[in-house]
C-alpha cells in the first residue's frame, strides 16, 4: 500500500460516523455485562457512575453518549469500590481514542515533513507522539498481560516490529471490521488494573 493509499485508508476510518456507533454499542454491551457482574469485592449492586472524556483524533463529531466513559460503583456505602468495564473506545486515561492509535501506529512508510504536518493538522498529533506509541508497541504492549493472552491464540509467530500491523493483519474482515476486532481483543488495556499498560 502507497503512502497516499495508507493515509486515505486511515482517514476514511477515522472519518466513519458509522465506525463509533459501532465501537460505542460494544462499550454498551461491555458496560451491560460488568453491570450484571455485579460489585468485584461483595456482589453488590452497581450503580452508574460515568464520566464524560475529551477524545482527540475521530474525523467526524462525536455526540455527547460517544464521549462517556461508561463506570459503576457499588451500591453498599461501606464499599463503593469503582467497577470501570474494559473499552473499546479508550484506551486508559489517554486522550487519543483507541483506535486513532491503533491506526497512526500502523503507518509503515516514513513520515516526511508534509505528511507530519498534515496528521497534525487532521489529529492534532505530533510525529514525536506516533514515535512513542510505535515504541510502546515493540517495547511495553508485549509486557503486558494482554499480549501474553492474544500470543497464545496466535497459530504463528508474530512480527513484534510490525506492531500493530501484524495484529491488524491478523483480522478477518476489512478496514473497520479488522479495527474493531483488534479494539474487542485490545479492551483489557483500558482499564485501571491494566496500569502501565497503558498508552501514553
Amino acid at each position: 500500500m502507497s503512502k497516499t493509499e495508507e493515509g486515505e485508508v486511515c482517514h476514511s476510518i477515522l472519518a466513519s460516523a458509522r465506525l463509533f456507533a459501532l465501537l460505542l454499542h460494544v462499550d454498551e454491551e461491555l458496560a451491560e455485562a460488568a453491570r450484571v457482574g455485579g460489585c468485584l469485592v461483595d456482589g453488590g449492586r452497581l450503580h452508574r457512575g460515568d464520566f464524560e472524556r475529551k477524545p482527540r483524533g475521530a474525523l467526524t463529531t462525536l455526540g455527547r453518549r460517544a464521549r462517556i466513559r461508561f463506570s459503576f460503583c457499588c451500591s453498599n456505602r461501606e464499599c463503593r469500590k469503582r467497577v470501570t468495564p474494559p473499552s473499546v473506545r479508550f484506551l486508559g486515561r489517554r486522550v487519543y481514542l483507541g483506535a486513532v492509535v491503533v491506526l497512526l501506529s500502523t503507518m509503515r512508510h516514513g513520515a516526511t515533513a508534509r505528511r507530519q504536518a498534515r496528521l497534525h493538522e487532521l489529529f492534532g498529533v505530533t510525529p514525536r507522539t506516533v514515535q512513542r506509541w510505535r515504541r510502546w508497541w515493540r517495547e511495553r504492549f508485549v509486557q503486558t498481560p494482554c499480549w501474553k493472552r492474544l500470543r497464545g491464540l496466535l497459530r504463528d509467530a508474530a512480527d513484534v516490529c510490525a506492531f500493530p500491523d501484524d495484529l491488524l493483519g491478523r483480522m478477518r474482515g476489512e478496514g473497520e471490521e479488522r479495527l474493531v476486532g483488534l479494539l474487542r481483543l485490545l479492551a483489557p488495556l483500558s482499564t485501571k488494573t491494566a496500569g502501565s499498560e497503558m498508552v501514553r
